[in-house]
């Protein structure tokens, strides 16, 4: 089975046609989830995505890619600028861009920046894999707060202003937080929120049963719904655990 890369094209000279076709020549081993767009049309896309890799090919990096790295510099694991002036290059490094490329693209400078980019992305997910292992969090209680390990969460599930916590143990902590406080701090742990209920940890995930958004079935038996609108991203990020 391939494995998949999602890829984000902003490109205001050819609209991505040469980077696509580059990745599908020069990277057959992977099967592409691409989105071409401007950097406005981005924005939106990025609300709802987190893709791998970021390619920029524009003429310098201005006000609106600063505000958009500043958005959603934390959703994405490498960003590659493209342009033609070493200069532009520099600047867009200090800015927080990962790699960059100079035009005329070479084939070979191409595949070794892609390369880089996967080699990054393959240790942030060993990381994330191996640290969750030794990680804990603090559960707010009566008496102070509960330290516990990430690792044994199965599933959280929203209740108002409320948080159930489900473990492997079998045990239930109610918490006076939201589901968006603990989706804020879980998501780097391989945890998905797949419905506007149900954040759930895909290490404790057993089966998929296919539907318009679909049903998940958790560690503990639990059956939940996903939401059509994160159908995409939630198989997207099964298909990628390793």
């Amino acid at each position: 089975m391939k494995n998949y890369l999602k890829i984000c094209i902003i490109d205001e000279q050819d609209d991505g046609e040469s980077i696509s076709g580059l990745l599908k020549n020069e990277f057959t081993e992977f099967e592409f989830s691409l989105h071409s767009s401007t950097i406005e049309e981005a924005s939106f896309y990025l609300d709802r995505n987190t893709p791998d890799i970021l390619f920029l090919n524009l003429g310098l990096v201005d006000e609106r890619a600063v505000k958009m790295f500043s958005k959603f510099r934390k959703n994405i694991s490498h960003i590659i600028f493209i342009t033609d002036s070493e200069a532009n290059a520099i600047e867009a490094i200090k800015r927080g861009i990962t790699d960059y490329l100079l035009k005329p693209i070479k084939k070979l400078d191409f595949v070794i920046a892609v390369n880089k980019a996967l080699e990054s992305i393959s240790k942030q997910k060993n990381s994330i894999y191996h640290s969750t292992f030794h990680s804990k969090i603090n559960i707010p209680t009566l008496q102070g707060f509960k330290r516990i390990n990430i690792h044994e969460i199965i599933r959280c599930e929203a209740d108002s202003n409320y948080t159930f916590i489900y473990l492997l143990d079998k045990t239930k902590v109610i918490v006076s937080k939201t589901l968006h406080d603990f989706e804020m701090h879980l998501s780097e742990y391989n945890f998905f929120r797949i419905h506007h209920k149900h954040l759930i940890n895909l290490d404790h995930l057993k089966e998929y049963i296919k539907g318009r958004g679909g049903q998940v079935i958790m560690a503990d038996n639990s059956i939940l719904d996903v939401a059509a609108r994160k159908k995409t991203d939630f198989l997207y990020r099964v298909e990628n655990i390793e």
